[in-house]
């Protein structure tokens, strides 16, 4: 089954709740009244009513039943500012919170926070910062783990990998390295993925010395550690990790090698340059960046996202809040 569809049957009427902060953007709205509609989630959006109304009736979109909220002159914003004050211990006044809170990506933030949300979606008109800086102030990343990393599921056909970190970290160290294999198994078995991990180097079980690789033979010991029931393996060349006969010869003994299906890259070029080329010269449909290790589920889009790339987003984002519900 195709990777959507299944994720569209595993979601729909779950009750799983959605926020789009940016509402009066017609892709973003356009998805939003078709999850809502179809009866996959519940979207709320945000934004001024009347620019959204008018959005809504130049594309033809029924928001009949959206929830829509306005920042500004919500009435749960004096609520959501002393959540967010707490928050912040201490770092920003009341009316540095008012005026945040303002800010359609914080309220919507805050609404995951608080729990009238499940998780959001984001970042059709807004970079990456203005999604992920709200979401590591407020939310944070989840216990056990650092920072947050960006993956990537990777389909051809009945095939389905995931790559990380992809979209975040740009030179992780041994100690963030780990975490992110840790993250990227939990992800992967998200999406239906049996997590093989690899970790990826230019050498493989001591073929090649030099720092990079020390860095990723120490991140291995340290992801083993981490999950001691999850096969992770490393460090592997990209070929003896994906092809069983090569694996089978430059690492004879290992349960991954040859095998794996979670491909773990060193750092940030590597991975940007690897999925990428998968996706291009490989025919591979790259679905991300997915941010894993926060406490709860938020999506950044490209700003070139279409329509469908918020849906499907949405359906990934869902997926991760039905994951997390079941952990």
């Amino acid at each position: 089954m195709d990777l959507f569809a299944s994720l569209k049957q595993q979601v729909a009427g779950k009750g799983v709740k959605l926020v789009f902060p940016e509402g009066a953007e017609p892709r973003i709205l356009g998805a939003a009244a078709r999850l809502q509609n179809e009866g996959v989630l519940e979207a709320t959006v945000l934004g001024d009513r009347a620019e959204i109304a008018a959005a809504a009736k130049e594309n033809g979109f029924d928001i009949s039943k959206l929830t829509v909220r306005t920042p500004e002159t919500d009435p749960a914003k004096a609520d959501l500012v002393a959540a967010f004050e707490e928050r912040r211990k201490g770092k920003t006044t009341h009316e540095q919170a008012l005026s945040t809170l303002d800010d359609a990506t914080y309220f919507g933030t805050m609404m995951v926070y608080t729990g009238a949300a499940d998780g959001l979606v984001s970042g059709a008109v807004h970079s990456t910062a203005n999604t992920v800086r709200p979401a590591l102030q407020i939310i944070k990343t989840k216990p056990g783990v650092s920072r947050t990393s960006g993956a990537f599921i990777m389909q051809r056909g009945d095939e389905r990998y995931l790559f990380a970190d992809t979209a975040i970290n740009i030179d992780p160290n041994a100690d963030e390295l780990a975490e992110i294999a840790v993250e990227s198994a939990l992800t992967a078995k998200a999406f239906g993925i049996d997590p093989r991990v690899a970790m990826l180097s230019f050498s493989t079980k001591g073929s090649a010395a030099g720092d990079m690789v020390t860095k990723v033979q120490e991140a291995t010991a340290k992801a083993q550690a981490l999950a001691p029931n999850v096969p992770i393996d490393g460090e592997l060349q990209f070929d003896a990790a994906f092809v069983p006969s090569v694996g089978a010869q430059k690492a004879p003994d290992s349960k991954v090698a040859g095998h794996a299906t979670v491909f773990v890259f060193p750092e940030l070029q590597s991975g940007n340059i690897g999925y990428k080329i998968a996706q291009r010269l490989g025919g591979f449909t790259a679905v991300g960046p997915i941010l894993q290790g926060l406490n709860k589920p938020v999506s950044d889009l490209s700003r070139g996202a279409s329509t469908d790339d918020v849906y499907q987003t949405a359906l990934v984002t869902a997926t991760q809040v039905l994951a997390a519900a079941n952990d």
